[in-house]
């Protein structure tokens, strides 16, 4: 079952997995060769042709060697703020190095249930100026779409690995 929440600023999905917490955590914050939902979801891939289209940087930074994301870490358009443990599970938040106005973040709280893990993402926009006001109103119904298809993508990629990233 999936539980959303959705605020002007952000948007959210919850799902409770059958898998253990750091089995969960191994696909979530995955790094090294191989496909990982970060970067290669659809809505993702989208965004980061889009940031280009407009003179940015788009998703051209490849994902970190190591099994692990780490904080200060590049992958895709993503900027690692944070990546680890936390009271319960882990956690893992990445920031958006896209044009956008404001500062766009993604949250992933991994957490030990008794019936499995919880994966909770979360996606918000902090916007800035006038544009970015404006911006957090006409985005809403795409942040609703984006928060949809990449929690189903990191769902079905932790359910099908079993915790293997690179299945």
């Amino acid at each position: 079952m999936v539980s959303t929440g959705i605020s002007l600023h952000s948007s959210r999905r919850v799902s409770t997995v059958p898998l253990g917490p750091d089995e969960v955590w191994a696909v979530v914050a995955g790094a090294g060769p191989g496909r990982h939902w970060y970067a290669d979801a659809a809505p993702f891939v989208v965004r980061g042709a889009i940031d280009r289209a407009v003179l940015g940087g788009g998703r051209r930074w490849p994902v970190p060697d190591g099994p692990l994301l780490r904080a200060g870490d590049r992958a895709g358009f993503w900027v690692v703020r944070a990546a680890g443990d936390r009271p319960g599970g882990h956690r893992l938040v990445l920031e958006a190095a896209v044009r956008a106005p404001g500062t766009v973040t993604l949250t992933v709280l991994v957490t030990a249930r008794d019936e499995g893990t919880e994966v909770d993402l979360r996606v918000r926009l902090d916007p800035r100026g006038v544009l970015g006001a404006a911006y957090l109103l006409a985005d809403l119904p795409a942040r609703e779409a984006v928060v949809e298809l990449t929690h189903r993508r990191l769902v079905g990629d932790v359910t099908r690995g079993g915790g293997d990233p690179h299945a």
